[in-house]
């Protein structure tokens, strides 16, 4: 995975808690998955718009694939940051660019690279169901798509 300069539009600050680490000392590498979400459901909420609520809706955003390149391990009480990106990809899928920084360096630990696609009461539907504030924060970030005949 590449590292790219993102327009981020939203971080989020985390502290390692102790029972995240495994054997070696090291944040577990499903924890980082949970502070992934995490910044996504507050970015939605920094958005008015709720994960539960949407889903109340019947509107999902639904994960359908996640990439993860580690750079480097966090440990306890280490002090981090999510820093979020949104950006389309076609009529059916768009992306969280969620990468994790060392607070205080900089230093990059991860690069997440988040995939989805929406459901509407369980089927399939072009991502401009999402509310429209959400949909208009990808408009800085996507790519050309195809103009349709």
């Amino acid at each position: 995975m590449k590292q790219e300069l993102y327009n981020y539009i939203f971080e989020l600050e985390f502290k390692v808690r102790d029972y995240e680490c495994d054997l070696q000392g090291i944040v577990n590498n499903a924890v980082y998955q949970n502070y992934l979400e995490h910044t996504r459901h507050e970015f939605l909420r920094s958005a008015n718009n709720d994960f539960a609520e949407m889903h109340r809706q019947g509107i999902n955003p639904v994960v359908i694939k996640s990439e993860l390149e580690y750079k480097a391990p966090l440990t306890s009480g280490d002090e981090f940051v999510v820093k979020l990106a949104l950006r389309r990809i076609n009529y059916v899928k768009f992306q969280f660019i969620e990468n994790i920084y060392m607070k205080g360096t900089n230093k990059l630990v991860l690069n997440g690279l988040i995939t989805c696609a929406v459901t509407m009461n369980g089927r399939p539907v072009k991502i401009d169901t999402l509310p429209p504030a959400i949909f208009q924060l990808m408009e800085s970030n996507e790519p050309e798509l195809p103009k349709t005949v």
